[in-house]
């Protein structure tokens, strides 16, 4: 559905390397902290950023050679972008339909009601909240193929945040060729959604992993010098030096179970694992 090689991107005080792969029937998450590259990697995925390096391809097709009838598979929102607040939803709805031909306005119009938007107020009175809703909504509105989101949950609440999450399932469940690529720094969003997870930090791919596998096999392991110095760690992923002694990140949660009963050994969050991989050191 989309893949990504080698893709380079330099500025004077960044640098991007990046390759992923977004398989169909799919939802890829791309994790990092604020400035990791992520919003860098999906504007360059859609051209909006020239790239210096690499390859970007999409539907099977290279996307220097992606037409607007090409384009119509795609449902993107950006973390920046938006419809001019001087709008309604009722002035935009002839342009979806002009701009999409697959753009299902009855779907629309019903999830309209269920988000309670209204369509005739400004969209600058609109909450964050609102604002998010609409631009997801009408990502997931025309039949798309793929959807590209960058942070769509950011600044909304827990029940906001639920509801994109739901249509998010919806779309998913409707056709089961659709991918999704998406980036959070809500890590329980991802957990509940995706299949896989990238984690990208300081512009680079650290670690690729299936969601099942990093919730259930990913462990941090809490140790004294004395310990540390026993441990095998073949395992081992990264260590960060702590007042009691080291943690330590694994892969292999059940073997240092089974292997040091002594030892404490805690089931990784996504977040833990961010950190870890971030600034813990690599053996």
């Amino acid at each position: 559905m989309l893949k990504i090689r080698h893709l380079r991107k330099n500025y004077n005080s960044f640098s991007l390397e990046c390759s992923l792969e977004v398989m169909p029937g799919c939802v890829t998450g791309l994790i990092g902290r604020n400035g990791a590259g992520k919003s860098t990697t999906f504007k360059a995925v859609l051209g909006l950023v020239s790239i210096d390096s690499g390859m970007v391809n999409i539907f099977g097709k290279d996307i220097n050679n992606f037409n607007a009838s090409d384009k119509q598979g795609l449902g993107v929102v950006l973390s920046d972008s938006g419809f001019s607040g001087y709008l309604t939803i009722n002035d935009i709805i002839p342009v979806l339909k002009n701009l999409y031909n697959e753009f299902d306005q009855e779907f629309f119009m019903e999830h309209l009601q269920k988000f309670q938007l209204p369509c005739n107020k400004k969209i600058k009175e609109f909450s964050t909240g609102m604002k998010a809703k609409l631009k997801v909504l009408v990502a997931v509105s025309h039949n798309a193929r793929l959807l590209i989101l960058d942070e769509p949950t950011a600044g909304l609440d827990v029940i906001a945040r639920d509801e994109l999450l739901g249509l998010l399932r919806e779309f998913m469940e409707k056709d089961e060729s659709r991918s999704i690529l998406i980036s959070s720094h809500i890590s329980s969003d991802l957990e509940s959604l995706c299949d896989d997870i990238y984690m990208i930090d300081n512009g680079k791919i650290i670690m690729h992993e299936d969601t099942d596998v990093l919730l259930s096999n990913y462990a941090l392991i809490k140790v004294n010098e004395g310990q540390y110095g026993k441990l095998d760690r073949q395992y081992i992923l990264r260590v960060k030096k702590e007042n009691y002694g080291y943690s330590c990140l694994t892969n292999q949660r059940q073997y240092y179970i089974d292997n040091y009963p002594q030892i404490t050994v805690e089931k990784g969050s996504i977040d833990e694992v961010i950190s870890m991989m971030a600034k813990g050191e690599a053996l």
